[in-house]
């Protein structure tokens, strides 16, 4: 896994990103959704499974999920479930809080094939 680092501190996450709301951050070139909830911070991907809006423009709730603004689905942060299991799960990233900063894990890109020769 990859980590990269996404804001300089867990205050200034915080503070960018208020609690119940959630925010987009591109990361190696893929949008994630960063949500704040009272149980912390957490990052799904920025696509909601169910017809493809952005999840960032969503809230998050007591129950710490985050809705999406468009027809409402809700997904569980520490899961990834849709709370009526109506459609697939949200891919989840690790966040880790450190000294310096929050990082997300990325996975590692797998190393390009070399085309078969004789």
């Amino acid at each position: 896994m990859e980590w990269i680092k996404i804001f300089d501190s867990e205050a200034s996450a915080k503070a960018t990103i208020p609690l119940t709301k959630a925010r987009a951050v591109v990361v190696q070139g893929q949008e994630i959704c960063v949500a704040h909830t009272a149980a912390g911070l957490f990052a799904v991907d920025n696509v909601c499974p169910h017809l493809g809006d952005a999840l960032s423009r969503g809230t998050t709730n007591y129950l710490n999920e985050i809705i999406c603004p468009w027809h409402s689905y809700r997904f569980h942060l520490q899961t990834g479930q849709e709370c009526r299991g109506r459609t697939q799960p949200l891919k989840r990233y690790t966040l880790e809080i450190r000294e310096d900063g929050v990082y997300v894990g990325m996975p590692e890109k797998a190393p390009a094939l070399e085309p078969f020769s004789d």
